[in-house]
């Protein structure tokens, strides 16, 4: 009886790994679940919530920077798998796009996607970060780097509708972090100043 117990209380912990779909399995390996437009979209309709847009470039070291520090939190992680569609989007993509019904393309001139310059409303600094409403709906866009506490910060305040009551200037002098920083990786990021 022992035996078939066992066996049982560890079948039911084995499950979980091979259960769910793409968004739990991202929760699961501690990774954030990052989706592309097309995902996102597609997602939106099953169960809307607010998005977090990471608008980025392959040269861009605070980017990678960015990714390998505040995008490593196991809080950052947890909180933005809760509470948002998190998605990557390289601003430099040279292929097509439909995002909410509008064609988008590559603009050499620019050397952008114009999704991005439109996400971006033409400010080309990277990283950046785009908040929208459910429904795709702009509620801002934040640049720069930033650590671990002052992204819990503005994740929180943006996730929990403080921004539709509270000033930002009043919620930071009030707001209490709990989010450790991460410590950079020992090698230097390339092109990180």
């Amino acid at each position: 009886m022992k035996k078939i117990l066992l066996l049982m209380l560890l079948g039911l912990s084995i499950s979980p790994v091979f259960a769910g779909d793409k968004n739990k399995n991202a929760a699961d390996n501690g990774k954030i679940h990052w989706m592309d437009l097309d995902e996102v979209q597609t997602a939106m309709k099953k169960e809307p919530r607010k998005v977090l847009i990471d608008v980025y470039t392959g040269w861009c070291g605070w980017c990678k920077r960015m990714d390998a520090t505040t995008y490593e939190s196991p809080d950052v992680i947890r909180y933005i798998n809760q509470n948002f569609y998190a998605v990557k989007l390289d601003a430099e993509r040279k292929d097509s796009v439909r995002f909410v019904g509008k064609m988008y393309g590559y603009s050499p001139e620019s050397k952008a996607n114009t999704v991005a310059m439109d996400l971006l409303h033409g400010q080309m600094s990277y990283p950046s970060t785009v908040f929208m409403e459910k429904g795709f709906q702009m509620i801002t866009n934040v640049a720069g780097y930033h650590n671990v506490p002052d992204w819990e910060m503005i994740l929180k305040y943006l996730a929990e509708d403080k921004y539709k009551t509270v000033k930002w200037e009043d919620y930071q002098k009030e707001f209490k972090g709990t989010w450790a920083d991460v410590a950079p990786p020992s090698a230097p990021i390339q092109g990180a100043h």
